[in-house]
């Protein structure tokens, strides 16, 4: 093995090993890795700007180190004093490998960053928030009624609207007369009411009429965090705004996240703070896009999975790492704003939905509250696709739910070429049945491969890689085309008519992309895809078998990832069950709507309390039929579930020929047949 440094670059995930003395930025572009660089490296645009990690990254086998890169230089000190360089960050033009790294791209300094695409729906929700405004005039001081300035607001309140019993937070005790005063006797109160008992909480309040309160509806994703700015009084969602969880430099799945927390005894400390941190920047960048201050924002809702979830609380999530898979609180978490460290209006609440199960958490649940199994009769399948795929199946009979463990491949993590989705990145692909030529689309241009022009749209990024839709794609066009067998095969025998179908020691690979970076489709990326898809598939399976169905009604792909998922090259993967294809849907961050529908409206938090309590929940480790129906998903679509609904949209190849294994060179040989296929044809001769 290379003596030769290690090289990780987060978010993207890509990694490689550089003899020392090599820059930062060299190491990025030999990898594929966008660091923005306008000056062409002489350390005066300031734009290729890196944070090094510290700590032991086990997963990755780095033990990453400040030390591990050179001391700062001239040409970064003289940026520095003419531009200020934040705190911990270097110039990757300047600052060169001397150790084992694994370094973190800053979102903000790089003008072609990740797509975060979690945008809100336009769904109207109807409003019934915890927290009111209300304002009222309040009786003037008397010498002959000795009641103290805050007990006369509470009788104004009770009076005009009806409120029972008030209790003040303690911040505004001191502040009650002067603003009293200020208002000349006329205020707005902010009451937050959330519990079934008559108890409102006084948590704001200003002078004269204040017609403005606002709530935050925020999504922590394992990869992405989305918020929404939204009215508390007209429920409109004022701006929204995303970003990459910092939290992927600890690992990019849940269980390499857990494993550091294990393994460096400041691990938890470390991933709360940077989660808090990026959503405390992402509340000030909406609060600055909706014009309006941190101090009107009176209410926040969070879902997450369970393992974000805990880390957002500052709870060791150790446990969830293993079996029972236990959580440290299930329910329904209700707290200060200023407990979780944000800071918004000084009286500000937060409400966490409950998590489901130990791998099903509260993101599941507000989806769930979002698309409303429990309130129809169809049979609806909804699947949540990231590092740890959650799955719900049900009416309004009964509900079930599972996780399986799907893992990073489908974000790029496992792929030779594949990142997240940002600008050049791969994400619909064709491939001619005859030529086996492919065409395909990237993030940011609106053109195919094979159109004018196509070259001069891709800006200065380039093709740089292939993301998650782009990969489903390829592979279950490869498949389509007779590239790979129903077990995921490359067929070798291509190459001698074909020169995208190139040898790799002894696979084959298929050439997607000729250009530099290279991008090629090997058959340890289609394994890869292969695992994955499976496990997804066999948790589905689990739950058809529990409800007693062998079909279902419909399927909603959720999350920003679903939303970008063509649900035929789904199906033709075998990622999810024969469906009409008119009745599979994606429905976007439905997790973000859930936690809408939670701020908008308290009603929805005790219908997610009450349908979580009722939902059951499968662990699929403990189902001995997994292993089973995961074997089978592993071939392509499915190796003995039928697909009529496809097959009548599309023609599939021919299972027989599908199914034929390979020699070790990855020709197709004959299928050998099984004993019930050699004995039913000694019956028919």
């Amino acid at each position: 093995m290379s003596d030769d440094p290690l090289v990780l670059f987060m978010p993207s995930g890509k990694r490689g090993r550089f003899p020392r003395g090599t820059t930062i930025l060299d190491a990025a572009r030999q990898l594929g890795v966008y660091v923005e660089s306008v000056c062409g490296g002489r350390a005066t645009c300031g734009r290729c700007q890196i944070e090094v990690q510290e700590g032991h990254f086990a997963k990755h086998k780095i033990s990453s180190s400040p030390d591990h890169i050179s001391p700062v230089g001239a040409k970064e000190a003289r940026y520095a004093e003419k531009r200020a360089l934040p705190a911990a960050r270097r110039l990757s033009c300047s600052a060169t490998i001397e150790g084992d790294l694994v370094v973190d791209v800053p979102q903000d300094a790089v003008i072609n960053a990740q797509v975060v695409r979690k945008d809100a729906d336009t769904r109207v929700i109807e409003r019934h928030p915890a927290v009111h405004l209300c304002y009222v005039e309040v009786e003037e001081p008397d010498m002959h009624k000795p009641l103290g300035d805050l007990d006369r607001l509470k009788t104004a309140l009770q009076k005009d609207w009806g409120v029972g019993r008030i209790e003040a937070d303690a911040h505004l005790l001191p502040q009650v007369q002067a603003i009293l005063r200020q208002g000349n006797w006329t205020v707005t109160a902010a009451l937050y009411q959330d519990a079934d008992d008559d108890i409102a909480r006084l948590v704001a309040l200003w002078p004269g009429l204040k017609n403005e309160a606002y709530g935050l509806a925020c999504d922590i994703g394992s990869t992405t965090i989305a918020m929404h700015l939204v009215s508390l009084l007209s429920g409109r969602v004022v701006t929204s705004a995303g970003a990459s969880n910092p939290q992927i430099r600890f690992g990019e799945d849940l269980m390499s996240r857990v494993s550091y927390v294990m393994m460096n005894p400041d691990g938890r400390e470390a991933m709360t703070r940077a989660v808090r941190q990026e959503i405390s920047k992402l509340v000030q960048k909406v609060a600055d896009d909706g014009g309006i201050e941190r101090s009107d924002i009176l209410d926040a809702v969070f879902v997450a999975n369970p393992i974000m979830h805990h880390l957002f609380l500052g709870i060791d999530p150790t446990e969830l790492g293993g079996a029972p898979f236990a959580l440290a609180v299930s329910g329904a978490v209700r707290l200060r704003a200023d407990d979780l460290k944000l800071k918004l209006n000084p009286g500000a609440h937060t409400y966490l939905l409950p998590c489901i199960a130990g791998h099903v958490g509260a993101d599941a649940a507000a989806v769930t509250l979002s698309e409303g199994p429990h309130r129809q009769d169809e049979m609806m399948l909804i699947v949540d696709v990231g590092t740890n795929a959650e799955i719900v199946l049900g009416n309004r009979a009964r509900v079930v739910a599972a996780s399986s463990p799907t893992g990073p491949a489908f974000e790029g993590a496992e792929i030779s070429s594949g990142q997240r989705a940002a600008p050049g990145a791969i994400e619909r692909v064709r491939i001619d049945r005859e030529t086996l030529a492919p065409r395909f689309r990237v993030i940011g241009s609106e053109l195919w491969s094979d159109e004018p022009g196509f070259p001069g749209s891709l800006g200065q990024a380039g093709v740089t890689g292939i993301c998650g839709s782009g990969i489903i794609e390829v592979i279950a066009e490869m498949y389509l085309a007779g590239i790979i067998s129903e077990d995921g095969v490359v067929d070798g025998a291509l190459a001698v008519r074909n020169p995208r179908i190139v040898a790799e020691g002894r696979t084959f690979s298929y050439v997607l992309s000729e250009a530099e970076p290279r991008i090629t489709i090997t058959q340890n990326d289609v394994r890869a895809i292969q695992l994955a898809k499976a496990a997804l598939y066999a948790g589905t399976k689990l739950l058809m078998e529990k409800q007693g169905v062998e079909t279902v009604d419909t399927i909603r792909f959720a999350g920003a990832f679903g939303s970008f998922i063509d649900p035929q090259y789904a199906m033709v993967l075998g990622l999810i069950p024969d469906c009409d294809l008119d009745r599979v849907s994606a429905v976007g961050n439905a997790a973000g709507t859930g936690a809408r529908m939670a701020l908008l409206n308290r009603n929805h938090r005790r219908e997610i309390e009450e349908t979580v309590r009722r939902i059951e929940k499968i662990e699929t480790a403990l189902e001995p039929r997994f292993q089973e129906h995961f074997v089978h998903a592993m071939a392509l679509p499915n190796k003995v579930d039928p697909f009529p609904k496809l097959a009548e949209q599309m023609q599939l190849p021919p299972r027989a020929m599908a199914g034929a294994p390979a020699d070790e060179t990855g020709a197709a040989r004959p299928r050998r047949r099984s004993r019930e296929e050699r004995a039913a044809r000694r019956r028919r001769d």
